[in-house]
């Protein structure tokens, strides 16, 4: 039995099912929002399985909502707050909690500023709008901009490329599937990540594959030969971080030649005569040798991809993990753009949602003139980047970081260099942790505060309903009941507020108008009375457009409530000129930099090239943790390439050394032609600590944190972004 099969719930009997009642809700771990059905018994989750009547999500489905109550019921679970003495954690009431973290920061605000009290949040918070929402109005509340969060890591790129471009952080257009012709995919895997990031589409890749039997291109560019790769029609094994020049050359290419919409070109778009002057100082060798693609290969693409009647770009991750990352995502919409596959079919088309998503972000994330202190760097939708934590906890100065909030996210293992951000998070005069359990970014926490699960609350996306690739809405129902000792986290984020009188949101008033719900609903003994996030739910989807409430509550499956459109996009560009800006200032003079710059060459003693995996059932370090949930083990390893490998005298299963000139791990090897040759890959988000707060047992942990060997220092300068996968390392077997 694999370790997968391991965590399949066992056939129940009836008498176990007896008296079990049915939710229909759906998963929060990540953008796909699946349908689920879960089978409750004595608040119990006996089984999670897929909803087959959610009309949108029901076919694409993983192990990670399945196993979801694996999580609720962790053995290491955090029941009540619980504060550090020593080496040690004791249990305390919550007011105890708030009373004690509120008198603190409010001492380190008075001695050192707002922005002595910053806050990180991770992927676990991204999947609950009310705990992003009140944890920026508890920010907003004291004015601190010391804000940090797991997206300037992975895909920061993307939103200053939109609010560049389109004016808006998060026009992310959604892929018109269905009647695509061409398939341009840039450093993403949807055969695992299903399609999914800052859009999703229900068997996206399933649905691609259809295309395919119908006569579709699917092209891919990966320096890995990844299972979508392994099914694409092309695959261009392109020189890590070097897409720009690939993406480059294809606007060359299609521009030189004529080959353009001259429609969208002069309709749409503005700043087409500037790409036209950047190609011109292009030289089409000169990319096809950094980025290692032949030239004939990048002319044909080109001129497959403009010819095509139905086409488009799609960029990911695996671009935005580069120095280049911003050019590299910028080109792949200029594609797009000039190709004339905006708001068509078979390209990508923006999907108006039911609310606003557009403004919801940007009030969320307010695109603010704050700098960093230290490196005098911009925030990028509204969060400055993790590699400047460490610096800016340790370089001492009026604003230094003294108190610290760790909200659903495990910096140490996501972001670069943890050793260094681990060692700067125990110099901390105040380290919060809120969270289901204590990771390995919470080790030197004085505070552990226990928070519900997503099984154990009421959810509405309104913040995410214009990135699906169809109109739909669903309200996501509590399966079970929390531990009475766990709260959601917005109501610890105004707690704190209120106890530190501090306005939440900023706004004068707020925090009086939540106390006199509370004094009402405790008099009249109602709780209903008292304000919570569904206030605001009710509040958006009335001021929003084609929904109403009841019809949201009335649908326990979700449900569908128009056809996708086109024709939204141009009137959605938040620009001045409601155009698309194809060629930003700033986007220009950067690829100029590029093009000037030496070819990209390994430094002495690291000739290897650091990529990195996804895979379908884990979500970064936030499900790895699970014993068992993996379908490959518990571990990571180092996959090398045959040639590669053979010299070293490396086999798979060996113990190999994987160093850097920051840091070291050891790991096994796994010997495949999956990376091109001087790849190395190592996967992200294992070797992540639990700790038993509780029972002081000894920590568990899986596999290597391959971030150790990345250095913070270097970042993509435009969106901030440290080089998670520009690294170069080294090998030797293990000693």
């Amino acid at each position: 039995m694999t370790a997968l099969e391991s965590t399949v719930p066992a056939v129940r009997t009836e008498s176990e099912l007896a008296d079990a009642k049915t939710v229909h809700t759906f998963c929060r771990y990540c953008l796909a929002s699946c349908g689920v059905e879960v089978t409750v018994k004595d608040n119990r989750v006996l089984k999670i399985s897929a909803d087959k009547q959610n009309p949108h999500s029901w076919h694409d489905f993983c192990a990670k909502g399945r196993t979801a109550n694996q999580m609720v019921e962790h053995p290491r679970r955090i029941l009540a707050p619980m504060r550090r003495v020593g080496d040690s954690y004791v249990e305390a009431s919550w007011e105890e909690a708030i009373t004690d973290i509120a008198t603190r920061m409010n001492a380190l605000i008075e001695a050192g500023g707002p922005d002595a009290v910053g806050c990180y949040w991770g992927n676990a918070a991204a999947f609950s709008a009310p705990n992003v929402m009140f944890m920026t109005a508890f920010m907003d509340a004291l004015g601190s901009y010391s804000r940090y969060f797991v997206g300037s890591v992975d895909q920061n790129a993307m939103h200053v490329v939109a609010t560049a471009m389109y004016g808006s952080q998060l026009m992310a257009p959604v892929s018109d599937i269905d009647y695509c012709d061409y398939f341009l995919l840039v450093g993403t895997n949807p055969a695992v990540s299903a399609w999914n990031w800052l859009e999703t589409v229900p068997a996206g890749w399933k649905r691609t594959l259809d295309r395919q039997r119908q006569g579709a291109t699917v092209v891919v560019v990966d320096p890995v030969r990844s299972e979508t790769a392994a099914k694409a029609d092309m695959h261009l094994a392109v020189r890590p971080g070097q897409d720009w020049a690939l993406l480059l050359g294809m606007v060359k290419v299609i521009l030189d030649e004529g080959r353009e919409h001259r429609q969208d070109c002069l309709e749409l778009a503005t700043g087409v005569p500037e790409l036209r002057n950047l190609v011109a100082e292009a030289d089409l060798d000169d990319l096809a040798a950094r980025c290692d693609i032949p030239r004939t290969q990048i002319e044909a693409v080109a001129r497959d991809f403009a010819a095509a009647r139905g086409a488009m770009v799609v960029t990911r991750t695996g671009v935005s993990l580069h120095l280049a990352g911003t050019i590299g995502e910028w080109l792949g919409h200029v594609l797009n753009v000039i190709t004339g596959r905006m708001d068509r079919p078979g390209g990508r088309r923006y999907e108006q949602g039911y609310v606003d998503s557009l403004k919801l972000f940007d009030m969320m994330a307010k695109p603010v003139a704050h700098k960093s202190r230290l490196q005098r760097r911009d925030m990028v939708a509204g969060h400055h980047g993790l590699d400047e934590l460490p610096d800016e906890i340790t370089t001492p100065g009026h604003g230094q970081i003294r108190g610290m909030i760790i909200n659903g996210g495990n910096p140490v293992v996501a972001g670069p260099d943890g050793a260094k951000l681990d060692q700067a998070l125990a110099d901390l005069d105040l380290l919060v942790a809120v969270d289901l359990v204590q990771r390995e970014s919470h080790r030197h926490a004085h505070w552990l505060l226990p928070v519900v699960h997503w099984l154990e609350r009421d959810d509405l996306h309104a913040l995410t309903s214009g990135l699906h690739d169809e109109p739909f809405a669903i309200y996501g129902l509590k399966a079970i009941e929390p531990p009475p000792g766990a709260r959601p986290e917005w109501r610890i984020f105004t707690d704190l507020a209120l106890a530190m009188r501090k306005p939440l949101f900023g706004i004068k008033g707020v925090n009086g108008f939540v106390k006199a719900s509370r004094t009402l609903a405790r008099i009249t003994r109602r709780p209903a009375l008292e304000f919570n996030p569904q206030w605001i739910d009710r509040l958006l989807v009335a001021t929003g457009r084609k929904v109403k409430w009841r019809d949201i509550v009335a649908h326990p499956h979700g449900f569908v409530f128009g056809k996708p459109e086109y024709g939204h996009f141009k009137a959605a560009l938040k620009t001045d000129d409601k155009m698309v800006h194809a060629a930003p200032p700033e986007f220009l003079a950067r690829c100029r930099e590029l093009l000037a710059d030496p070819h990209p060459c390994a430094p002495p003693g690291y000739p290897f090239q650091l990529a990195n995996r996804r895979h379908r059932h884990s979500m970064n370090s936030w499900m790895n943790d699970l014993p068992g949930l993996h379908p490959s083990g518990k571990r990571n390893e180092v996959v090398i390439h045959p040639d590669d490998a053979a010299p070293l005298g490396i086999a798979t299963g060996d113990r190999v050394k994987v160093f850097s000139p920051v840091g070291e791990i050891e790991l096994p090897a796994l010997i495949s032609d999956q990376p091109r040759r001087g790849v190395v890959i190592v996967d992200h988000g294992w070797g992540s600590r639990t700790f038993d707060p509780r029972g002081g047992g000894a920590p568990e942990s899986f596999g290597v944190n391959r971030n150790l060997l990345i250095d913070g220092s270097k970042h993509d300068p435009l969106s901030q972004s440290p080089a998670m996968s520009s690294s170069y390392v080294g090998l030797a077997p293990a000693e």
